[in-house]
């Protein structure tokens, strides 16, 4: 019997699985994200369930099908090995995304199979037809952390769900707490308040000691709070527990590196390298350290000119061996072309800029990222105070408060300010610092700007524009 495309169609929406959760391509880098989540396979056997579930997701976006049903049967081979007593309750996202993917195999009657066996559980497992389980707010969570930034305070409510049913759910506070701890580093940058993941990462590690990436993020966030000594025990004791983990090493290494101790770091990192050589991660964290090294060295009396070129080289290397991999990862393009310009190869810096600069994806704050490095670049490499203070101000005319923006303003302010003490501003100096002030909502500096500016150039219709709509705004 042929089955209604139509109504199967409207039947696979109502599952609750990848395929409905709103986890897009354009979100991630597929390549990336499979690699490493077969790593985590390798590494942590218990939650395979749900790596293997969103493998099959991501090979379905890869456009290999029976590749994701491979993964769905290891799926299902987990649950009949470690839950044999509850089978339905734990195939639910399994069998969603089974339904699915035969749907698009155009193998309508599987799908339906699929669906009707997870209906039928629903209708057995909870007396409500909308009644969700815990199990699937969680593993929704996860995936949607995998799935980039702008999901984390979505991931977060999902966990938060799947605890009102089981508060003392040490894998949902595992979760909870990582997203929040992630939520909460992304709105630093971005300038809003979120709340302190502090407690919920210390619940979690009390619920789930043996899990050292938690006891690590714990130790990061004490750090952050200027809790170095509380911080660094649990990295101590995370590090006799598990000395070659990669994921746990990676976050042990960003602690020392910001504390200072950058040999630490990079020999850390290095050991985590020896287990997956081909993270793109850790050749950035490299990178960074050694680029700390020849800050450091930079700031002393005569440092040895050998030791700074070797650490430019090396630090080019890691960074060169991450954008290699990974195209989308504007930060690290930036982070090399700011090294080459160390090392004076001006046009290789030049030639990443103006690659970035002619993207049309980027987001607000990786343009302002972006437009304050190449305005150091013109400023102290190219010595053009002039197209520094254009390029500072293309990401201050950018809304959105982030940390590159407020850096954009405080460099342009400083550099026309440096002008103006000097003796040497005209009146475009003076007229841009009252756009900038404009900009950021000081008016009344704004005003006395443009009047200075007036006093120097009396006809400047621009000028005479912005003071009177100044005036009549404030």
């Amino acid at each position: 019997s042929t089955i209604s495309k139509n109504s199967l169609k409207t039947s696979l929406l109502q599952l609750e699985c990848h395929f409905t959760w709103t986890l897009l391509k354009e979100d991630v880098d597929l390549d990336e994200l499979e690699e490493t989540i077969v790593n985590q396979i390798k590494f942590f056997t218990e939650t395979n369930l749900t790596n293997y579930n969103l493998l099959s997701y991501i090979c379905h976006l890869k456009n290999s099908n029976e590749e994701a049903l491979r993964n769905l049967q290891k799926a299902e081979e987990i649950v009949q090995k470690h839950h044999p007593d509850e089978i339905a309750r734990r195939s639910l996202v399994t069998w969603g995304n089974y339904a699915w993917i035969h749907y698009h195999m155009k193998q309508y009657e599987e799908a339906q199979t699929y669906v009707s066996r997870v209906e039928d559980s629903c209708k057995k497992l909870s007396s409500t037809a909308d009644w969700k389980l815990p199990e699937l707010y969680a593993e929704q969570g996860w995936a949607l952390l995998r799935f980039g930034g702008k999901h984390f305070e979505k991931a977060k409510n999902c966990f938060e769900n799947a605890l009102k049913d089981e508060p003392d759910n040490s894998d949902f506070h595992a979760g909870y707490a990582t997203a929040f701890y992630r939520l909460e580093g992304l709105a630093c940058r971005y300038g809003e308040e979120t709340g302190s993941s502090i407690e919920a990462l210390k619940r979690a590690v009390e619920l789930n000691p043996r899990d050292t990436c938690l006891m690590a993020l714990l130790a990061l966030k004490l750090q952050d709070l200027q809790k170095i000594y509380e911080g660094e025990r649990y990295i101590e004791e995370a590090m006799q527990k598990t000395p070659d983990l990669p994921y746990f090493l990676r976050y042990a290494a960003k602690f020392y590196r910001r504390k200072g101790e950058l040999c630490k770091a990079v020999n850390i990192l290095k050991k985590a390298l020896e287990v997956t050589p081909n993270s793109a991660f850790l050749h950035h964290q490299i990178g960074i350290c050694y680029r700390g090294k020849v800050i450091k060295l930079k700031k002393t009396r005569n440092p040895p000119q050998d030791q700074v070129e070797n650490l430019i080289q090396l630090a080019i290397f890691h960074f060169k061996m991450v954008t290699d991999q990974k195209t989308k990862f504007v930060g690290a393009h930036i982070d090399l072309a700011s090294m080459y310009a160390l090392g004076k190869r001006y046009e290789e810096a030049e030639m990443i800029f103006q690659e970035l600069l002619h993207r049309n994806n980027l987001s607000c704050g990786e343009k302002q990222e972006l437009y304050f490095n190449y305005g150091n670049f013109q400023r102290f490499d190219m010595k053009s105070e002039s197209e520094a203070i254009k390029y500072y101000i293309e990401g201050l005319k950018i809304e959105k408060y982030s940390c590159g923006r407020n850096k954009c303003s405080e460099a342009v302010q400083s550099l026309l300010r440096q002008k103006i003490e000097r003796g040497l501003g005209n009146a475009t100096d003076f007229g841009t610092l009252g756009f900038i002030h404009n900009l950021n909502g000081k008016k009344q500096e704004a005003i006395e700007c443009y009047e200075k500016a007036i006093a120097l150039d009396r006809n400047n219709e621009e000028y005479l524009t912005a003071l009177s709509e100044l005036r009549l705004s404030v």
